[in-house]
């Protein structure tokens, strides 16, 4: 199986892009869905973060309170940066098992994993292939805020979060640019998927 990596900041349309990948035949995995898997109740994941942040991030249910350790990781580095390296052993492993599971099932087709953070935790180098999703900076600003109904500041703040995508474009094999909308992306994705293709049959 070709494994593929699909990553991109936030707010450049990365989720649109997997979505067509899917639509052409690719197995598409949302790394979004595997972080909540590893903190499940009960989970080693969600025992991990609450030893490191304490029990004010755990709702009375028992799940995860995404709000109050959004609250506590965006306005610190420091804290992020602790969070990701608890949660990302944990996100990555869960990821190779699905990805050995595909490979069992459809040795010769093509595995996409979409992750946010690949590149900053090191996971990319387990793919064969890079993409990377990015977009021009302004209209990034109008999605976020349109999306999250967020001010132009918070959304500038979130973006600055991250690693800048200009240095994200510098790891990738295939970069898709979403600025144009969604027929002009689709077409991009569709570009890179026959290079995925020829490079699976070869």
């Amino acid at each position: 199986m070709l494994r593929v990596g699909l990553t991109g900041s936030i707010g450049v349309g990365k989720s649109f892009v997997a979505g067509v990948f899917a639509e052409l035949g690719c197995r598409v995995l949302d790394a979004d869905l595997t972080a909540r898997e590893v903190v499940q109740p009960g989970s080693p994941g969600l025992l991990a973060v609450t030893n490191a942040f304490g029990t004010e991030v755990i709702c009375a249910d028992g799940t995860l309170d995404r709000k109050k350790l959004g609250a506590i990781i965006f306005g610190s580095q420091e804290k992020r940066q602790l969070l990701n390296s608890i949660l990302h052993p944990y996100i990555i492993a869960r990821q190779d098992e699905v990805l050995r599971s595909w490979e069992t099932e459809d040795p010769h087709g093509i595995g996409v994993v979409d992750a946010a953070l690949m590149i900053e935790s090191g996971g990319y180098k387990r793919f064969d292939k890079l993409i990377v999703v990015h977009c021009d900076r302004e209209i990034q600003i109008q999605r976020i805020m349109n999306r999250n109904h967020i001010a132009r500041e918070v959304a500038a703040q979130r973006i600055d979060a991250q690693m800048p995508q200009e240095e994200k474009m510098e790891f990738a094999d295939y970069l898709i640019d979403t600025s144009q909308g969604f027929d002009d992306t689709r077409r991009r994705t569709e570009d890179v998927f026959r290079k995925l293709d020829e490079i699976r049959r070869s």
